[in-house]
């Protein structure tokens, strides 16, 4: 099982009431009954979600994952060595042990067989066991996975199946109610209720692709892989993690929308991995002192800080400095966004990119290429306290040396040193940056450097580039 400092990889437990039934001796709330979600049992006269989950239960399955963990390296030049040493090197090597752990997972397709879970719930496992709620155990198979988004795709064969339909995520609206179905700690069928409490939390990672739904839930070990459903009984996300450092639930949990599953699930099924699309460009969110430094008009979108030659994204005619506002029908709002939508989009994919550039909004086609691969996006804060003239203090910056190779040419400026704790350390600025360009206008050596900073109050927008990657930095 996946392990984390922060986040407790236990899945997400969410509940919500159930949808309104006319037949038999249900009827609707007299006070909540146009809302659709609660119903009145006549013959009990209270309220309850029990046909609801009557329909949503049979459809989540528990996992058993059977594997084995392998030793750790042997160090033969502690203590171990010398026994060995003493004893003719005879001791019997570490073996592998047995391990095992208990997840969730949701049916998706009844007539093929094919369960959705987590993939830190399956991975590394030499036997699945699927053991659904009439209590069958059956062999599963993975089909495949994809670590970046912690989804897993696993098949059994047998009749009589449950499943759920997939809700639109788009749909999804902080404060409503959802209902969370799984199996913490191994008890099967457990229920829990909460509200959405946001929407696109980004938990850290440019490794990963991360577009959470949050939810105030109780969230426990055993709820990975679990079902997040609507009032109505879709399915909106696959529970994944929460935020805890006790590993016990603090009402903070997190599943991986529809929309998200959906895309990763049609191709585990057709290739059994998953292809990856790219563009070709850095980005990296705006914050106020870049927006007032650009002339910049709103702090929306996924400011551009490079752009790779030869890439979707220069054929495109995408340049630094440019905001990229839409991709593939979808608002973007941050840098995660556009990570997310292109990552999800098919390699050798046409579609529609918009950015603004200059005030103006453009749109674009654009053709997606693979990954080759994944690199982690450069990015830094801006330093709103340090005046522009101050925040190179304590940084030596000169003409790029004869004896430096750049990847990006021999124009900019190079930062031989900078003390620690200095404002130009506090500003973001490192030992071997290289700075291209500030304000978008290319900087070819020191004295140009000089001339575009002096007499100037700022705010500056540096163009860095630091270990081949760019970004942009501002000062203030």
């Amino acid at each position: 099982m996946r392990k984390s400092l922060l986040i407790a990889a236990s899945g997400i437990a969410l509940i919500a009431a159930p949808i309104a039934i006319s037949q038999g001796v249900y009827s609707n709330s007299p006070a909540i009954g146009q809302s659709g979600v609660l119903t009145i049992d006549n013959n009990r006269g209270v309220l309850t979600m029990a046909p609801l989950l009557e329909r949503i239960t049979p459809a989540v399955v528990s996992i058993d994952v059977e594997g084995t963990s392998k030793p750790a390296s042997q160090d033969y030049s502690s203590q171990e060595d010398l026994l060995r040493r003493f004893f003719g090197g005879n001791l019997p090597e570490a073996q592998n042990r047995p391990t095992r752990g208990l997840g969730s997972g949701v049916i998706i397709d009844a007539s093929e067989g094919l369960i959705v879970t987590n993939n830190h719930v399956v991975e590394d496992a030499d036997r699945i066991t699927i053991t659904l709620e009439d209590k069958r155990e059956l062999d599963g198979k993975l089909i495949g996975s994809d670590p970046k988004t912690d989804i897993a795709l696993v098949k059994v064969d047998a009749k009589n199946l449950s499943e759920l339909k997939f809700a639109k995520s788009r749909d999804v609206r902080v404060g409503d109610y959802v209902i969370a179905v799984g199996n913490p700690f191994g008890l099967s069928s457990t229920v829990t209720s909460g509200i959405i409490s946001a929407l696109g939390r980004d938990q850290g990672g440019a490794e990963n692709y991360q577009d959470y739904i949050q939810t105030d839930a109780s969230i426990n070990p055993g709820n990975s892989g679990g079902a997040l459903v609507n009032s109505k009984g879709e399915l909106i996300g696959i529970n994944t993690a929460i935020l805890s450092r006790s590993g016990g639930n603090n009402g903070i949990g997190f599943a991986v929308p529809t929309r998200i599953v959906t895309s990763v699930v049609e191709q585990l099924k057709e290739n059994g991995e998953v292809r990856r699309g790219r563009i070709g460009v850095g980005i990296q969110n705006i914050t106020p002192t870049l927006r007032e430094s650009l002339n910049l008009t709103t702090l929306n979108g996924a400011l551009v800080s490079s752009v790779s030659e030869g890439t979707p994204a220069d054929k495109a005619g995408l340049k630094e400095g440019d905001v990229i506002v839409g991709f593939n029908g979808d608002e973007i709002s941050d840098s995660s966004d556009i990570r997310n939508a292109v990552g999800l989009v098919l390699p050798g994919t046409r579609t529609d990119i918009t950015y603004i550039r200059d005030g103006k909004r453009r749109t674009t086609r654009i053709e997606v290429a693979e990954v080759e691969e994944d690199r982690e996006i450069l990015t830094a804060e801006a330093v709103d306290d340090i005046p522009a003239m101050e925040a190179f203090s304590g940084a030596s910056i000169g003409d790029i040396p004869d004896d430096v190779e750049l990847r990006g040419g021999e124009k900019g400026v190079y930062v031989m040193s900078v003390e620690n704790g200095s404002k130009a350390y506090r500003a973001g600025l490192r030992r071997g940056d290289v700075i291209r360009s500030v304000n978008l206008k290319d900087v070819s050596n020191l004295k140009d450097f000089e001339s575009r900073i002096a007499n100037k109050s700022g705010p500056f927008a540096l163009s860095v580039e630091r270990e081949g990657q760019r970004v942009l930095m501002a000062v203030k």
